[in-house]
């Protein structure tokens, strides 16, 4: 459901040679100093990057956070095939909940994702300014560098949809979660914006499933079904503060056939962006 973010503070410590925040910078300099013909100075690679030499020279000391859009220029830069992707998505991954770890790890390499959400936009598809909005109210003490952590790696999870060959993603969201004023009109109409956009995508399919729909067997929590390559489905279902991992095969079918009986509720595609429309157009 994504209600949180990760926890406060990265991945390990630096010192540990395990820890993919480390690996990431030792990786960023020994390319950056490999570099065929001759090696290349800081400033030549964020030149390249197009960021600063200060952001360079803090991702290979391992000082702060490193910028989403980094690690797939390193990787177009140095022909790495993914490798600080990679990394960046460990980074990212060992930042959350225990519980969502595994999600984490599994997101990147499905060929399907479905998901459910009664409360609140899925995290795939928040805006910044919505997420921003969900942790503030979520951890009202955070700093807003803290929460500025938070919306970055959560928004990091979003690449999974914009690669060259997205998964096949299914989304229904409740009536509800479009007419809850999550930060304020503005943030809203930039949210249901992105949800138009978002399911014009060939590969999204996103439902509404409206407030007079009747009961169903998912309205405990959110619910995410997650097909890897080998075809084999397995379950992330989500509460206020934990989360499982379900692979039983019996309760796997169980869960997806609701799902199935929950699609078949929704409103149509095209229904349903009518009526993110009309929302957005009333705003």
């Amino acid at each position: 459901m994504d209600r949180t973010g990760g926890a406060p503070g990265g991945a390990g410590s630096p010192e540990d040679t395990n820890d993919p925040r480390r690996q990431l910078g030792e990786e960023c300099r020994s390319h950056r100093e490999l570099y065929p013909g001759e090696p290349l100075s800081q400033t030549q690679l964020a030149r390249l990057t197009r960021t600063s030499k200060s952001t360079i020279s803090r991702v290979e000391t391992f000082v702060g956070p490193v910028p989403v859009d980094l690690p797939p220029l390193l990787d177009q830069v140095f022909s790495t095939d993914g490798l600080f992707k990679r990394l960046y998505e460990e980074i990212t991954a060992q930042s959350f909940p225990e519980h969502s770890r595994k999600r984490m790890k599994l997101e990147p390499g499905a060929i399907a994702i479905a998901e459910w959400s009664p409360t609140v936009v899925p995290g795939l598809l928040q805006t910044a300014s919505y997420a921003y909005a969900l942790f503030r109210e979520g951890d009202p003490r955070a700093s807003d560098e803290e929460l500025a952590k938070k919306v970055q790696k959560r928004m990091a999870r979003q690449e999974v949809l914009r690669g060259s060959s997205p998964p096949d993603f299914s989304v229904i969201i409740c009536e509800s979660v479009l007419l809850r004023n999550v930060g304020g009109p503005e943030i809203m109409r930039e949210q249901l914006a992105a949800l138009l956009h978002h399911g014009a995508q060939p590969t999204t399919v996103l439902q509404v499933l409206p407030l007079s729909a009747g009961t169903h067997g998912l309205m405990d929590g959110s619910m995410s079904i997650l097909t890897s390559d080998d075809g084999q489905p397995v379950i992330y279902t989500e509460g206020i503060r934990s989360g499982a991992i379900i692979d039983e095969p019996s309760a796997v079918r169980h869960l997806s056939r609701s799902y199935d009986v929950l699609t078949a509720s929704a409103l149509a595609r095209d229904v349903s962006t009518r009526m993110i429309r009309k929302l957005l157009e009333a705003s």
